[in-house]
């Protein structure tokens, strides 16, 4: 988690600069030793990059938000999947969508890691777990934990109305 898309990139490079004269010594043999390996590069090079900065003076930026125009942006492509959608619809999808993101944004860091492994990727819980360097019933303890912070961060929203709206258009049927 870093300010700005472009310092993002730029750790991102340097994620896989670190990979690529790493992978000699690398000995894990599948798919999630990989993963965690990667991820360890990732954890090390982020911490680095804040570790330097603390030493730096802070700056004072009179543009705008740069992290506020980007996640509007992300939701904008997202909403653009519903072109038929009508403005008002839009922009309570936007809002419904920001108001997910805060909340998963919200979450430990653990927790994000534990949600997009088993949910977003379709990981098992041995592989997220390795991935992530825990054993299984803490994959398990941190799903469990997550899912009821959003719970209670995202109230008694039913979005569940609007999803089957949005199916419905998506099958060419009327809402």
């Amino acid at each position: 988690r870093v300010p700005d898309r472009t310092t993002a990139e730029d750790l991102t490079s340097e994620v896989f600069l670190k990979m690529v004269e790493g992978i000699s010594h690398l000995r894990a043999t599948d798919e999630a030793g990989f993963v965690a390996w990667l991820l360890q590069i990732a954890r090390i090079t982020v911490a680095g990059y804040y570790r330097k900065r603390e030493h730096l003076p802070a700056l004072v930026s009179l543009e705008s938000d740069s992290q506020e125009e980007e996640a509007l942006g992300n939701s904008e492509m997202f909403l653009r999947s519903y072109p038929g959608q009508d403005p008002a619809e839009r922009a309570e999808t936007r809002d419904e969508w920001n108001t997910v993101v805060n909340a998963i944004n919200m979450l430990t860091e653990e927790q994000r890691q534990v949600l997009v492994g088993r949910l977003i990727l379709g990981y098992d819980v041995a592989t997220v777990a390795r991935m992530i360097g825990k054993k299984a019933n803490a994959v398990k303890a941190l799903q469990f934990r997550a899912l009821q912070s959003l719970h209670r961060l995202l109230g008694k929203r039913d979005f569940s109305e609007r999803a089957t709206r949005v199916q419905a258009r998506q099958r060419g049927g009327k809402p």
